[in-house]
């Protein structure tokens, strides 16, 4: 211990007011070690200290203490090492000691903070947010934000008592983004950042917008995850993607609420290793070639179903930690299964602890609610002109990606991104600078987006849930498009849905509802949705939407699934409606796996399980799903009988479909084709194995040489009711 007496604290200068008081924008100017004359001076603020120490590589020396908890070290330089640890003791006797946070240099390059700035970042995670950090061979944890409007920031947690005065961060000039490393931290501990405003002076606690982890809510503090070594076993998958024709592959999707799929004895969610197991074995005998889960996103609602996203870095901690899910998607590529998430840049939610009002202003979201709040949802809507926010969005998109290998994003609520005047009342809205309803600069991200995810992940599926007549969504941006890979076709999903949903005996006035679609099928590539909106809100499970008895209702479900799997575009179902789930879809319990105790219940399960696999293994129902060339109308006005007839096609390869939407079954009914032989059903939805009436036809179908229809050849049929059956030519 060194006899060194050093002097009383001065008076307390106005750089020092603002460290005690919690203003100061740039605490190294004040904490640290800095030149004095020819000596050093050590400066600390450690408000629960009573006492406190220098510990060097050659000796202690006392720190004086003041009353405020500041505490001052004088020497020569030679006695002190950089770094240098600080000893003190708090107010229970409890002796502490640490590496003084600041006596450390900045650490994000000016590069990365160039390039955030300018919106053209795409790993952003990689330098915001907080991450387990060696800086000259000392251990700790880094932590960058992005605060520009923030007179003070700090970063609190349970290693500081959530004390704000412990911990304020540098400001980095005048990029907005605030860091400190804070050595002897590891991965695990909770921590958020306690933000002063610069205008209004008031105290924001927030969770880091770029947290990887974060606490199972109600809680909502974050949680320094140390980098990944999870160890990946879908090398061959991934490398197959590259190269992985999606638009003439058949792609069948699962949709899928991991919180509600299933749960267990006593009603909890099952983990993502236990949603592994289970799921990919339903999956793969189930037919589907992708589950897409609802966002796994943070979000602190349940009742949300992840669409009100909190961390658009971190996976639920709902079902366990970010490399179990790591596991998860893993398991799924080993299994052939790909994995695509919902993903929500559209809106976030207005939580005290998340982006809204971030640094006491409006900055992830625009100050004007007539651009800034959608107020339908209770959210707000991303500024997709700040250069920051871009980089943010971006990231997230590139983190999920890259870091989990998710193998597509559904971008949801596209329509709210694109359109200014989204469901908002004349006035409500501010026009752009043209005086249109355009978004530019969300379509402009939009596009970036697009292009540059398609360009670094080819193979990557970015999806669109876009609800109006936008052209070109899934067109290339270099053709004036916005890049997406394929658009829900909403247009089908709402004419087929209310078309079932009549009674057979009207169907017949409103024939148009089917044949509609067609005309612009393959103006975009097409996924025909039957999702999770369709089963919520009072609209009832698909099975209640169909019409008449039980037996029709089953028959009508059965019907509708039989002309998705064989109508032109890829597939989605949600959960539940491919068993004929009876309850609407509820977040909060299990499906109704029970009901598959009844026949027909498992008839529906049975027809989705063959209809996948027919639309797998036959090239003519997917080969080409987003273009005219696969397929033709072999009748598309028998209104009178509400009965439509297609051909599906690949080049000189066919299938035959004929869909009866009304009980009465057509006996002997002349269907033109286009080659003379013998045609087969391949599939009819009246089965008795499904629950149907098994009405049908003969093994052996012979062609007669009577023209009809417009084709040179005609077949006579039993087309049976509310049914569907695909014929194949056999020689």
């Amino acid at each position: 211990m060194t006899d060194f007496n050093p002097p009383i604290i001065s008076p307390l200068s106005e750089a020092i007011e603002k460290i005690i008081k919690g203003y100061h924008s740039d605490p190294f100017k004040v904490l640290g070690c800095h030149p004095d004359g020819k000596n050093v001076l050590v400066r600390a603020y450690l408000p629960h200290a009573t006492k406190a120490w220098i510990r060097s590589e050659f000796k202690q020396a006392m720190i004086h203490s003041s009353e405020i908890g500041l505490f001052e070290w004088h020497g020569s330089a030679r006695e002190l090492s950089l770094p240098y640890q600080i000893l003190w003791e708090d107010e229970n006797g409890t002796i502490y000691c640490e590496y003084d946070p600041y006596c450390f240099p900045p650490q994000l390059s000016d590069y990365d903070v160039h390039l955030f700035g300018e919106g053209k970042h795409w790993h952003t995670y990689r330098i915001l947010g907080s991450h387990p950090t060696t800086i000259n061979g000392i251990n700790g944890v880094l932590f960058a934000v992005w605060a520009p409007d923030a007179e003070r920031v700090s970063i609190v947690g349970n290693f500081n008592r959530w004390d704000g005065r412990r911990h304020p961060m540098r400001l980095r000039g005048t990029t907005g983004i605030w860091e400190l490393f804070i050595p002897g931290l590891k991965h695990g501990i909770l921590y958020k950042y306690e933000i002063r405003s610069r205008h209004y002076g008031t105290i924001h606690l927030k969770s880091d917008p770029y947290a990887q982890r974060f606490e199972l809510r109600p809680n909502t503090a974050s949680i320094v995850e140390a980098k990944s070594n999870y160890s990946w076993q879908d090398t061959t998958w991934m490398n197959q993607r590259k190269q992985y024709d999606w638009l003439h592959q058949p792609i069948s999707i699962y949709e899928v609420h991991l919180g509600s799929w299933r749960r267990d004895e006593n009603g909890s969610f099952l983990n993502y290793k236990q949603l592994a197991q289970q799921l990919v074995e339903y999956v793969l005998d189930m037919g589907f070639t992708h589950i897409q889960l609802l966002p796994i996103t943070e979000h602190p609602l349940d009742a949300s179903w992840g669409y009100q996203t909190i961390g658009y870095f971190a996976p639920t901690s709902r079902f366990g930690t970010p490399d179990e899910f790591r596991y998860f998607v893993d398991y799924c590529h080993l299994h052939s299964i790909g994995i695509l998430i919902d993903w929500v840049p559209g809106h976030f939610p207005k939580d005290a602890h998340g982006l809204a009002r971030f640094d006491g202003t409006a900055l992830y979201e625009h100050e004007d609610p007539r651009l800034g709040e959608h107020r339908d949802w209770g959210t707000l809507i991303f500024n997709y002109g700040r250069h920051e926010v871009r980089s943010f969005l971006l990231s997230s998109a590139f983190y999920w990606l890259e870091e989990f290998h998710i193998d597509g994003l559904r971008v949801d609520a596209v329509a709210s991104m694109l359109y200014l005047d989204y469901s908002r009342r004349e006035g409500d809205w501010i026009p752009n600078k043209y005086g249109g309803r355009e978004n530019l600069e969300a379509i402009d991200f939009l596009r970036e987006m697009n292009t540059v995810l398609h360009e670094q992940h080819p193979g990557a599926l970015i999806i669109a849930e876009e609800s109006t007549s936008w052209p070109m969504v899934s067109r290339p941006t270099y053709l004036g498009g916005l890049g997406f890979s394929i658009k829900w076709n909403m247009g089908w999903m709402n004419d087929t849905l209310v078309y079932m949903s009549r009674d057979p005996i009207h169907r017949g006035y409103h024939h148009n509802d089917l044949t509609f679609g067609l005309l612009y099928a393959f103006h975009e590539n097409f996924i025909l949705p039957l999702s999770h909106d369709e089963v919520v809100h009072g609209k009832k499970s698909l099975l209640y939407r169909m019409p008449g008895d039980e037996w029709q209702r089953f028959a009508n479900l059965r019907l509708l699934y039989t002309m998705m799997f064989t109508y032109p575009g890829k597939k989605l179902l949600f959960m539940g409606s491919e068993f004929g789930q009876g309850e609407e879809w509820s977040e909060s319990r299990s499906l109704d796996w029970y009901t598959l105790a009844y026949p027909f219940h498992q008839g529906i399960q049975l027809a989705v399980k063959d209809l996948n696999q027919l639309y797998r293994t036959q090239l003519p129902l997917h080969r080409y799903d987003f273009d005219g060339e696969g397929f033709q109308w072999i009748d598309c006005h028998d209104s009178t009988q509400s009965i439509l007839s297609y051909l599906r096609l690949n080049n000189e390869d066919f299938v035959v479909i004929v869909l009866n939407f009304t009980p009465q079954p057509r006996l002997n009914y002349r269907l033109g084709v286009p080659k003379a032989g013998i045609y087969s059903e391949l599939f009819n939805s009246d089965s008795i194995y499904y629950g149907g009436s098994n009405m049908g036809n003969n093994p052996n179908i012979p062609t007669e040489d009577i023209s009809w229809m417009g084709r040179p050849y005609s077949i006579s049929i039993t087309v049976p009711p509310l049914a569907g059956i695909i014929l194949q030519f056999r020689s």
